[in-house]
């Protein structure tokens, strides 16, 4: 079993998020599904908490209420293998309401934020010429999405 688990606070979308997110990724799955008792008036049978898996990392989602909202200071970080990848879960991401950031960074519909990035960023923003690495810097900072191909003829 996993011990650290990242916990998710929605408000009325948790079920919408959750089928969302496992859409988008491999090997995920919904794990289980707690709903409010009909006895509790207004929100009998909605999802109480969701435990799903997105490639194989387990989250739990929980439709907790307006109290509580996403921030940057919290992301999560998927490392791409290619520009193909990149892309995909840009768009994905990004659609329906979701806002592109700086850098790699968006917030999808549900406002949480994700950082969309190659695997091999610190070998690209690191390389053995110094002043490559300087360019590349550079010209991530004017990036939305990453190009991987920019940041390599840097």
């Amino acid at each position: 079993m996993q011990k650290i688990v990242t916990f998710l606070w929605f408000d009325g979308q948790a079920e919408e998020a959750v089928k969302f997110y496992i859409s988008l990724f491999k090997d995920s799955k919904i794990v289980t599904i707690a709903r409010y008792p009909d006895s509790v008036p207004g929100l009998g049978g909605k999802v109480l908490t969701a435990v799903f898996e997105l490639n194989g990392q387990r989250f739990m989602a929980l439709d907790g209420g307006p109290q509580f909202k996403f921030n940057e200071a919290v992301s999560l970080f998927i490392n791409c293998d290619n520009q193909e990848e990149i892309d995909y879960f840009w768009n994905k991401l990004t659609a329906d309401g979701g806002k592109e950031g700086n850098c790699g960074w968006l917030k999808d519909k549900f406002g949480l934020s994700w950082q969309v990035v190659p695997a091999r960023m610190g070998e690209l923003m690191q390389p053995k010429d110094p002043s490559k690495g300087g360019r590349a810097i550079q010209a991530l900072m004017q990036m939305s999405k990453i190009s991987i191909q920019t940041l390599e003829e840097a």
